[in-house]
């Protein structure tokens, strides 16, 4: 039996709901209070205006296929760098003061943010980085934003961040732009005069090596096969003029042993002299039939030889004439008629200097040709040690001129660096390069966007539920009386018989519904301003 009593009895729905109804302004008040408190504290804190401005990433106009942009950083990198120098104390205290944003405040707002008006600003700005549809992680647009107390500001602000950011923009693409063209002129200067000092070496080796180097080779040889031509016609000239020279002597010696013979005996002189130039005429034309066998009549020596055919020719007709004269008369028969030896000694001695004129003319063409043979050794000899020479100065051009080749392979290339970031400068000083445009302007705010006054007053309900219903639940617990027929079973043993209702008179029934009515009334009042409050927070942000 004790067991029984001492069993808790279970609560169901429709318990609670019996405790909701008795505990109902424990319940209403405080969560009425609770909101009340909650909604009010919203309204007393300052409201924040956020203006918003959108901000495209415009690539450059001209195609890259044309004008290759000589700034690649990404878009951001670019931001990161213009934040740091847009947020920079200095700037930001000039936009301060301008807009006079920030004084001091007192009271509970002045010990919750920080005194410093900079670092409030700092937190005012925000940058959202936008990405490009469907493809994400690449950068396209960014977007600006800015709190403060004023709608009106806000917007101003902003729109001034806004400014900044473009004309920083702007001045940043140009600055490093500029930058590199002038990086790319230094190198390009330094790599001009490197060039140059190769190229000076080069000309130098070339002046002190002139006629070995591997350029003039074939004019060289050109010119070595014409020495040798020149050497050989020398050498056959001066072959020929020896040979005149011999004959010369030879027709000398005859006149003189002619004209030493004609007074001791005549026999002697008729036939030695005949002799002798027919034998050189022979000589003479068993060489020119030898030479017409390998060269044409137009040769030099074949000319040369007809020559001194024609010269022996008529010489010895001359003394075929003489001679014939002299044999006219009869000759004495101790010695020479006195007559032919007049004669002899009258004409030997025209045809004697005649045939030494010709040998002192033979004898300096001689000295000519040898000196002529001797210049043409030497030449020859000169372009022999230049050829030889020639593939050891080629060797030492290959290595002086490969710097020079470096050096200018490298300054072509540095050249044409220059001219595409000059062209990039140009297009960025014309503001066709990459640029931020604005697509939505800074924006006037309509309601504030702190503090959320709507989730402050939901807020507040739900904690005056929690609180309304934990007293009301808790004053339950704690207040034992036996209020139901099963409350009783827990208690007595007994079970119970007969209940009896409470008897009320007319007019307590009246008091009863004129109580349920007010109740009824006052809670509809607390429900429809706690609606109309949230209404209000919803639409006045």
């Amino acid at each position: 039996m004790q067991d029984e009593l001492d069993e808790p009895v279970g609560r169901s729905l429709e318990d609670y709901w019996a405790i909701a109804l008795r505990r109902r302004w424990w319940i209403l008040l405080p969560l009425f209070l609770v909101w009340a408190a909650a909604w009010g504290v919203s309204w007393l804190l300052p409201s924040i205006y956020e203006s918003e401005a959108l901000i495209l990433v415009e690539q450059q106009k001209v195609p890259d296929q044309y004008v290759v942009p000589n700034v690649t950083a990404n878009l951001q990198g670019r931001l990161q760098s213009m934040s740091q120098q847009i947020l920079s104390r200095t700037r930001l205290q000039a936009t301060i003061d301008r807009f006079h944003l920030y004084p001091q405040t007192r009271g509970i707002s002045g010990l919750l943010k920080s005194e410093d008006p900079v670092e409030r600003m700092r937190d005012d700005i925000k940058i959202e980085l936008v990405d490009a549809p469907g493809r994400p992680g690449e950068l396209t647009a960014f977007k600006m934003h800015y709190s403060t107390v004023s709608p009106e500001l806000a917007r101003q602000v902003n729109s001034e961040l806004t400014t900044l950011f473009i004309d920083e923009n702007l001045k940043a693409q140009t600055q490093l732009s500029e930058n590199t063209t002038a990086f790319l002129e230094k190198e390009l200067e330094d790599a001009r005069a490197n060039m140059a000092a190769q190229e000076a070496k080069v000309a130098s080796f070339k002046a002190r090596h002139l006629g070995e180097l591997p350029s003039q080779l074939e004019s060289n040889v050109q010119i070595l096969s014409g020495l040798q031509s020149q050497l050989q016609n020398t050498q056959r000239t001066l072959d020929s003029a020896r040979q005149q020279k011999l004959y010369l002597e030879s027709l000398q010696q005859q006149y003189q042993s002619a004209q030493a013979s004609f007074g001791s005996s005549s026999d002697d002189s008729k036939g030695a002299a005949p002799h002798t130039i027919e034998q050189e005429l022979l000589d003479l034309k068993v060489q020119l039939r030898g030479l017409q066998s390998r060269y044409t009549d137009e040769h030099p020596d074949i000319v040369s030889l007809k020559e001194k055919i024609a010269k022996a020719e008529a010489l010895k007709k001359q003394n075929e004439s003489e001679m014939a004269e002299t044999q006219k008369e009869p000759q004495a028969a101790n010695g020479v008629d006195p007559a032919s030896i007049e004669q002899v000694q009258h004409g030997a001695p025209s045809s004697m200097m005649q045939v030494e004129s010709q040998l002192k003319a033979n004898q300096l063409e001689i000295a000519n040709d040898d000196r002529r043979e001797k210049d043409l050794d030497a030449e020859i000899s000169a372009y022999q040690g230049r050829l030889n020479l020639t593939p050891e100065t080629e060797q030492e051009l290959i290595n002086i001129s490969r710097g020079y080749d470096e050096s200018k392979s490298n300054y072509d290339s540095l050249l044409q660096k220059q001219m595409q970031s000059q062209l990039a400068t140009s297009l960025e000083q014309r503001q066709q390069g990459e640029q931020f445009r604005i697509i939505d302007p800074p924006s006037l705010p309509e309601k504030p966007s702190a503090p959320n006054r709507l989730l402050f007053s939901l807020g507040g309900l739900f904690v005056g539920a929690l609180l309304g219903l934990g007293l009301a639940f808790g004053l339950d617990l704690l207040d034992v009386r036996v209020r139901q027929e099963k409350d009783l079973e827990g208690i007595v043993p007994a079970r119970v018989l007969v209940g009896i209702p409470r008897l009320r008179t007319p007019r307590e029934n009246g008091l009863v519904v004129l109580r349920w009515w007010t109740e009824l009334g006052a809670a509809m009042a607390l429900v429809v301003l706690i609606v109309l409050g949230n209404l209000y927070a919803f639409y006045k942000g």
